[in-house]
């Protein structure tokens, strides 16, 4: 059987090797959620719609797919069993939730793979990539800040009162219940902190996880901490089997995929956000602040070429983005692992 860690990270490494040393994570949920017509001025923001339109989600995985990634991330980031006892919901039915979230996901996974059977050539059809694939279902989770709703993920300003031991309590029984959902991963998004990894062995975690980070500033991540130390962390659990950066402007990438490939052997994940800026008081987007499809593609090669092994996007990046990121990513020769 071997080691059960070297099995988890031997999925990503595998999933990798098939897809020609580079893989394709998915993009916005949130904002596409939104363009169809999703209502989510709510504390629960995305996840509200596992209880009102969990079909809007599963067509957001769909326009994913058929724009050729090959990762989709759940409708979990801001989903918890708190925020859903929030709502009135009972813990079990909040654990339902969550499950529902990886379900829908792999419903959809289920649909594209019907629609690549009923096409009969293999490749691209009205601008959709219908073509048979592995694809990962990625459950995310989001970080106590994405809970709060008030914008201090982007910050990691939680409070002195908020210790460790009170991050873990509040995120224990989620991971567990993801864990154990039939997701093919565990996706730590926008995070800030080192609790998940001490989770991750406390709990004995069965799936693979991925950690990333986001930093304003290109050197450190949003709480203040060094990008480089965070990523040592990850390094050093055996249960992470990829670490990077998600909802971080374009701009700074680059630069970061050489600082964590410092400190880790590990598949490097990037994800970045537009580039536009968030007004947590306002809870919006400021307007023309970020880059344009093009811009953000034009990247893509040289991330690849200075190590990162799975790209695509975070928020406010659209399936256009990521059918951008496959063209580009089709163009080039399949690179070596």
């Amino acid at each position: 059987m071997g080691h059960p860690a070297a099995q988890t990270s031997s999925l990503l490494t595998d999933f990798l090797r098939q897809r020609g040393g580079v893989a394709i994570i998915d993009g916005g949920l949130a904002t596409e959620l939104e363009r169809h017509s999703a209502d989510l001025n709510d504390p629960l923001w995305s996840a509200k719609c596992l209880l009102t339109s969990p079909h809007l989600i599963r067509n957001v995985h769909l326009d994913y797919l058929e724009a050729g990634a090959d990762i989709i991330i759940t409708a979990s980031y801001q989903a918890t069993i708190q925020g859903f006892e929030a709502k009135g919901c009972s813990g079990e039915e909040s654990e339902a939730l969550l499950k529902k979230s990886v379900e829908i996901a792999c419903e959809a996974r289920d649909i594209y793979y019907e629609r690549c059977q009923a096409e009969t050539s293999d490749g691209n059809n009205d601008n959709r990539v219908l073509k048979r694939r592995p694809i990962l279902v990625a459950a995310s989770v989001g970080s106590y800040g994405a809970y709060l709703a008030d914008g201090s993920e982007y910050s990691g300003n939680y409070g002195d009162e908020i210790t460790l031991e009170t991050l873990k309590a509040f995120h224990r029984r989620r991971v567990q219940v993801l864990a154990e959902s039939g997701a093919d991963l565990i996706a730590f998004e926008t995070v800030p902190n080192k609790a998940f990894a001490e989770l991750l062995e406390e709990e004995n975690i069965k799936i693979p996880s991925w950690f990333s980070f986001n930093s304003k500033d290109g050197v450190n991540v949003v709480s203040g901490d060094s990008l480089v130390e965070c990523a040592s962390v990850a390094e050093s659990c055996e249960k992470v089997a990829a670490v990077g950066i998600n909802c971080t402007p374009p701009r700074f990438i680059h630069g970061l995929i050489l600082s964590v490939k410092k400190v880790t052997s590990k598949p490097i994940l990037i994800y970045p956000n537009s580039g536009e800026s968030y007004d947590a008081h306002r809870k919006e987007w400021v307007q023309n602040t970020g880059v344009s499809d093009e811009d953000f593609v034009s990247h893509v090669n040289k991330w690849c070429e200075v190590g990162a092994s799975l790209v695509g996007g975070c928020c406010r990046t659209t399936p256009n983005t990521i059918r951008a990121i496959y063209r580009t990513l089709s163009n080039r020769s399949a690179l070596p692992l």
